[in-house]
């Protein structure tokens, strides 16, 4: 036989490519069930995101709405609320933050914000503290009315959520 000349596949050529793609189907299939549930489920995706209708709420209320398991503060401001946190040093602060870095621009009467405390995760209460914003009752922290850290063992000010207004009285949080 010539070197030049290839051998034609045989019978036993066929069966291992066949076992082969026969294994790999196989593996696939199995791995399948184990990827697949690794995937949220519906119940989490469904709270990804959430629509809050603002149109019910009035001037100096406080609504708490959850979102991801967490809870979510949505504060409609009065003229006083928006004009004291203006007013603040934001030198003397814990945590340096001005009013207009956590309200959307042209939106100063809401303030939405994660209502999770920042020094061990207590959830504050409304309209309480030395400031008129929120008092977490576990250790003492005190929040003003534009949700910065004002007295207490909180390091931090309340976390801002991602949202946006998808009209003036309709945000979307997440």
């Amino acid at each position: 036989m010539a070197t030049s000349e290839k051998a034609e596949p045989t019978r036993r050529d066929f069966l291992y490519i066949a076992t082969g793609a026969f294994g790999a189907v196989g593996a696939a299939a199995l791995a399948w069930p184990f990827i697949d549930q690794m995937n949220p489920d519906a119940s989490a995706l469904a709270l990804a995101s959430i629509e809050v209708d603002l149109s019910s709420i009035e001037e100096g209320q406080n609504v708490t709405v959850k979102w991801r398991g967490k809870p979510i503060f949505i504060r409609y401001r009065t003229a006083k609320d928006i004009e004291d946190a203006k007013a603040v040093d934001v030198a003397t602060l814990i945590d340096p933050q001005t009013d207009a870095e956590r309200v959307k621009p042209g939106k100063e009467q809401w303030l939405i914000q994660v209502g999770i405390c920042t020094h061990l995760g207590c959830v504050p209460l409304g309209d309480a503290g030395d400031y008129d914003g929120w008092f977490c009752p576990c250790h003492g922290s005190h929040y003003d009315s534009a949700g910065r850290i004002r007295k207490g063992p909180a390091p931090r000010n309340l976390e801002l959520p991602p949202y946006e207004f998808v009209s003036d009285t309709l945000i979307k949080i997440g």
